[in-house]
This record gives C-alpha cells, sequence and structure tokens, in this order.
C-alpha cells in the first residue's frame, strides 16, 4: 500500500487539507451585431421622425390653462336640453355597431373555417389570410370613404365599414381558435366516417365556441367606439352630431354628448365583460 500524501500547507494553518477547487471561467458575452443595428436603426427612425414634426413648444406651455377652460365651458354646466337628442345619436351609434358586427360575423364565420389549418387547401387558405390581413390594415375611416362613392354619407355606410373590418379581425380570431382546438373530438368524427361539414359542426365547434363567442362579443365594443367615429366623416349616429356642435361652437352641448358617450360605453362594457366571463367560465363573476 503506498503512502499518503503528505498535507498541503496553506493559509488556514499547517496540516491542514485545501481541497483543489475548480477554476470558473466566466463565459463571453454573446455578441448580436444584427441587434444592435436594428436597435440603432429604429432609434435613429424615432429621433428622426420627433424632429421632422413641426411642433410649437410654445404652445405646449398653455395647453393645461386651455384644457381647464374649455372643460369648463363643456360642463360647468352642460346643457342638459340637448339629453334627449344626444341619446338618440348614440342609439343610432349602437345599431350601426351592432348591424356591422352581425354582418361581420355571417361572413368572417365561413370564412375562418376555410382558413383553417386541415379544413381548408393551401391554395384557399392563404389568400383568405392575406385578405384578412389586408383588412385589418385598412382602418374603418378609410373604409367608410371608400363606401361613400356607392351609399351616400349615411348611418349604413358605417355599418357596412364597421363589418368590412370587422371580417379582418373576427376571421383572424376565428381560424386561430380553430387551430388551436382540441383534435380529440374532430378526429373521432373522422373517424366514424363523418363528413367534413360533421366534423366542422360535432367536432370542432362545440370546442370553440365559447371563445369565438367571446370575440364577437368583444368585437361589438370595439364597434361601438368605431360606430362614434364614423360619424365624425358624415356616417350618422352621435360622431356626427357631436362634430356639428364643435362645428358651431356650442360647448354645453358638447359636455352633455360626451358624457352621454362615455355612460352608454361603459353600460355596454359592463355588460359585454359580464357576458364574456358567462360563456367562458360558466360564472358571472
Amino acid at each position: 500500500m503506498s503512502a499518503a500524501a503528505p498535507p498541503v500547507r496553506g493559509k488556514q494553518g499547517p496540516d491542514t487539507d485545501i481541497r483543489a477547487r475548480p477554476v470558473l471561467v466566466r463565459p463571453a458575452r454573446p455578441r448580436r451585431p444584427g441587434a444592435r443595428l436594428v436597435f440603432l436603426a429604429v432609434t435613429a427612425v424615432v429621433v428622426l421622425a420627433f424632429w421632422s414634426v413641426d411642433i410649437d413648444w410654445s404652445q405646449l406651455a398653455g395647453f393645461p390653462a386651455n384644457l381647464l377652460r374649455y372643460l369648463g365651458l363643456m360642463f360647468l354646466p352642460p346643457d342638459l336640453s340637448t339629453l334627449p337628442s344626444a341619446f338618440e345619436a348614440t342609439v343610432l351609434s349602437v345599431q350601426m355597431a351592432w348591424l356591422g358586427t352581425v354582418l361581420g360575423i355571417v361572413i368572417s364565420l365561413p370564412l375562418s373555417f376555410l382558413a383553417t389549418a386541415g379544413v381548408g387547401p393551401a391554395w384557399v387558405r392563404w389568400p383568405l389570410r392575406g385578405l384578412f390581413s389586408l383588412l385589418r390594415a385598412v382602418p374603418e375611416v378609410v373604409i367608410a370613404v371608400l363606401i361613400l362613392s356607392v351609399t351616400g354619407l349615411t348611418a349604413f355606410t358605417g355599418a357596412l365599414a364597421i363589418a368590412v373590418g370587422s371580417v379582418g379581425t373576427l376571421g383572424k380570431w376565428g381560424y386561430e381558435a380553430m387551430e388551436g382546438a382540441e383534435r380529440g373530438p374532430s378526429e373521432a368524427v373522422r373517424a366514424a366516417g363523418g363528413s367534413t361539414a360533421q366534423m366542422l359542426r360535432w367536432g370542432m365547434w362545440p370546442s370553440v365556441q365559447p371563445e369565438v363567442l367571446a370575440f364577437w362579443l368583444y368585437r361589438f365594443e370595439i364597434n361601438v367606439r368605431a360606430s362614434a367615429i364614423l360619424g365624425l366623416i358624415g356616417a350618422g349616429g352621435i360622431g356626427k352630431v357631436l362634430a356639428d356642435n364643435v362645428q358651431f361652437r356650442i360647448w354645453d352641448a358638447v359636455g352633455t354628448l360626451l358624457i352621454v358617450v362615455v355612460v352608454v360605453t361603459v353600460v355596454i362594457d359592463l355588460v359585454s365583460g359580464a357576458l364574456r366571463r358567462k360563456i367562458i367560465t360558466g360564472a358571472w363573476r
């Protein structure tokens, strides 16, 4: 038997064993020149865009005082005599949003099925997805301006613009929800000899129905706000009444209109949110 190695003398004192510790080497910091170039390019674009905007900084200092002045003109006190007409115009905007949402649902639902992987062929699926992306890229105001030449300045114009914009959003949400659904029920229908229509009805739709219904309600909330904006270009509703009163500087009437818009929008959001929670979770809370 070989003799044991003599103890190593170290800082801890004589005859004390010091175990050899591994040398820790700090890893080199990863270099990402591409990410840095992209960051610098985006920063340069933001800075150039900021300096190219013609901003009168002297007016910025007086903005709080002017804001308080106009708020006083609108709400101290508001013109409550315009409350019936304001409520009537708001109801028209909600009707516009509802009609546009229903039209968007009717058009987007079958297109969502065709755009779903495993349902529609590739030569149909990819053009539909491109169409959805195109419709989402165009604001409802631009769509309404394009439709004006055919339908004129009516509430139906706003409803059609909302419907077209809804198709792009609901179509994308729809096929993404269907592609994320469980495959078990659909495969079971296929194994039992069911057709594609039967697979969609009994295999896929029950799995995605709560999520899709919640999407529809959420889109209706968005369309209520969009209908007020479309009224600013003459499509009717509360937006048109608001634009007319602002143009003629009837600020107390503007205050009443804003109060009605805020109250109606908040009520719709609360009711829609409760319905969405009920659909998804089965409870009202």
